[in-house]
């Protein structure tokens, strides 16, 4: 959200450009006004990235920076459903793209799934899935179009540091870096990659706060964490945690001691598997998504849910919801994967 309440995105497929493979186009960027007017404010072409599916960041000049997850170089990268590694891009405020980077599928990494974060002196850094110098995803400093490997991850038996990003990464005061890893660990779940952890990079650094076990900690962190004033990070795990593995929420108090603030139950309303990151509002509460809702997660640790999505008889309102944004009013703003009156996903408010 621009200061002006304005709203910027990605979409994954759709989009004026058909060059990707498969039978769905590129992908666009788009502002939304606080009127609900949308402005596609960039098509991908294939060479110049594909399938964006990262949020967006604005510097003070209003130009943008994201990841597409394909694209680039358009090679063969491992995935027959797109060509391509990915790229780091930048689109200026009067509409024009620069590729920052082309990810190669080498030590440099593959497949970047998440947003960037940006230092005070405009460097970039992100994660992506695969790649690197055991194949299991790397996270990356961009200065210019110079890239650095902060960090190559690995997921198998024995790999501690955790692999498998799909989340990105935050940033502290003091330029240290925050993130999870959705497998590796010090603890094996009902596959050998690892239950996942979090973790903490000190410029090339790299420190595991926590490893999940499953029960009754959660399994899989799949989404980025946050961290409030105190230093404290809260984020999910998509899996684990007891009634019936559907997913927890987590606090770790000042990075390290970890309390499960609440477990998801299978197959409710109360919603599970959720695969968001949270956000907290000026008091303290925790908002998030599941597969089906938007929910709340109250200082006292009770779970409120703020909107079921899809009655299966009625989608209009959307379905699968994504990542939520909090303004200085608590209005939280979002989109779905699916739903709406074409079936193609939503953007969707939802008021204190």
């Amino acid at each position: 959200m621009d200061p002006l309440g304005n709203l910027y995105g990605t979409t994954r497929y759709g989009g004026s450009h058909e060059g990707c493979p498969g039978k769905w186009q590129c992908g666009a960027v788009f502002r939304l006004d606080t009127n609900g007017v949308e402005t596609v404010l960039y098509n991908f072409s294939g060479s110049d990235g594909a399938n964006p599916t990262s949020n967006l960041i604005m510097d003070t000049n209003r130009d943008l920076y994201g990841t597409t997850e394909s694209g680039g170089n358009l090679k063969d990268c491992g995935d027959i459903n797109f060509a391509g590694c990915g790229v780091v891009f930048k689109l200026s405020s009067d509409g024009k793209e620069t590729v920052l980077y082309r990810f190669t599928g080498g030590s440099d990494g593959a497949f970047p799934p998440a947003g960037l974060v940006m230092d005070a002196s405009g460097a970039l850094y992100g994660t992506t899935i695969s790649g690197g110098d055991v194949g299991d995803g790397v996270a990356f400093k961009l200065v210019g179009t110079k890239e650095t490997v902060l960090h190559s991850f690995c997921s198998w038996p024995n790999c501690a540091d955790g692999g498998y990003l799909t989340s990105g990464l935050i940033m502290d005061s003091k330029g240290n870096l925050y993130g999870t890893a959705a497998y590796g660990g010090d603890y094996l779940c009902d596959y050998p990659e690892g239950c996942g952890v979090v973790f903490k990079l000190t410029g090339k650094e790299e420190t595991v706060l926590h490893s999940f076990k499953d029960n009754p900690d959660g399994d899989e962190p799949s989404a980025a964490v946050l961290m409030d004033a105190g230093g404290n990070l809260y984020g999910m795990t998509e899996l684990g945690g007891g009634n019936g593995k559907a997913g927890t929420v987590f606090e770790l108090e000042d990075g390290r001691k970890e309390r499960i603030l609440h477990r998801f139950r299978p197959y409710t309303k109360r919603g599970d598997a959720p695969e968001t990151s949270v956000v907290q509002d000026a008091n303290g509460n925790l908002y998030g998504t599941t597969l089906g809702n938007v929910y709340e997660i109250t200082v006292d640790g009770k779970e409120k849910v703020l909107h079921l999505f899809c009655s299966w008889k009625d989608c209009s309102d959307g379905a699968i919801p994504n990542d939520l944004i909090i303004d200085a009013q608590g209005n939280l703003y979002g989109t779905t994967y699916g739903g709406g009156i074409n079936g193609n996903g939503v953007i969707f408010e939802i008021t204190p």
